[in-house]
C-alpha cells in the first residue's frame, strides 16, 4: 500500500465493536475489557480525539477499570490530542483513588503528556486540596511553569481557587 493510498473503510461492525470498547472503559466494564486484553486487544487503543482506554477510564472515576487497563499494558503517560494524561484527567476531576492509582503504576508526578500543564497545575486551578497533598507528596514540583510561565499558584490564584494558593505556598517553604 502506498504512503498515499486512503486507509482501508471499515465495515459497521467493526465501527461499533470500536463504540463499545470505549464505553466499556467509560463505563466500568472491567471484566469485559480484560477479556479481550487475554485475546490480544492492545491496551493503548485510542479513539480519534487520542483518549486511551485507561484516559477514559481515569476521566470518568472507574477505578478498577483503570486498574485492569494499566495491568494489560496501559501506558499511564499516553497523552491525548489535547495533550492531558490520564493523571492530569484524574487531578480535574478530584479523583484521589485513579490518581494514587496511576501514581503507583508508573504515572510521572511531573508529566505534561504532549502540552505543558502538570496535574498539580490542573488540581490547583480547580481547588482539589487532597490531589495538589497527594502529588506534594509524591514529589511534584510547585515551581514548575507551563509554556505561558504560569505556575499552579498563578493559575489557581487566576481560577479563583480558595484554598489552593495557600497550599502550594506552604509547600514552597523550606522544611515543610
Amino acid at each position: 500500500m502506498s504512503a498515499d493510498a486512503p486507509p482501508p473503510a471499515l465495515d459497521d461492525e467493526t465501527v461499533a465493536f470500536a463504540g463499545r470498547l470505549f464505553q466499556y472503559a467509560r463505563m466500568g466494564h472491567a471484566a469485559e475489557l480484560a477479556e479481550l486484553f487475554g485475546q490480544g486487544l492492545p491496551a493503548n487503543i485510542r479513539n480519534d480525539k487520542g483518549d486511551s482506554l485507561l484516559m477514559l477510564a481515569a476521566y470518568n472515576g472507574q477505578a478498577e477499570t483503570a486498574r485492569v487497563i494499566l495491568e494489560a499494558g496501559g501506558d499511564p503517560e499516553l497523552a491525548n490530542d489535547r495533550g492531558q494524561t490520564p493523571l492530569t484527567g484524574a487531578a480535574f476531576k478530584g479523583d484521589i483513588a485513579i490518581a494514587t492509582l496511576l501514581l503507583l503504576h508508573g504515572a510521572a508526578v511531573d508529566g505534561t503528556g504532549d502540552g505543558s500543564r502538570t496535574a498539580l497545575m490542573t488540581a490547583a486551578m480547580f481547588d482539589r486540596t487532597e490531589i495538589v497533598a497527594l502529588l506534594l507528596a509524591h514529589g511534584a514540583d510547585p515551581g514548575r511553569r507551563d509554556a505561558a510561565g504560569q505556575s499552579a499558584a498563578d493559575m489557581a490564584q487566576a481560577m479563583g481557587a480558595q484554598n489552593t494558593p495557600a497550599q502550594l505556598a506552604n509547600a514552597r517553604r523550606p522544611g515543610v
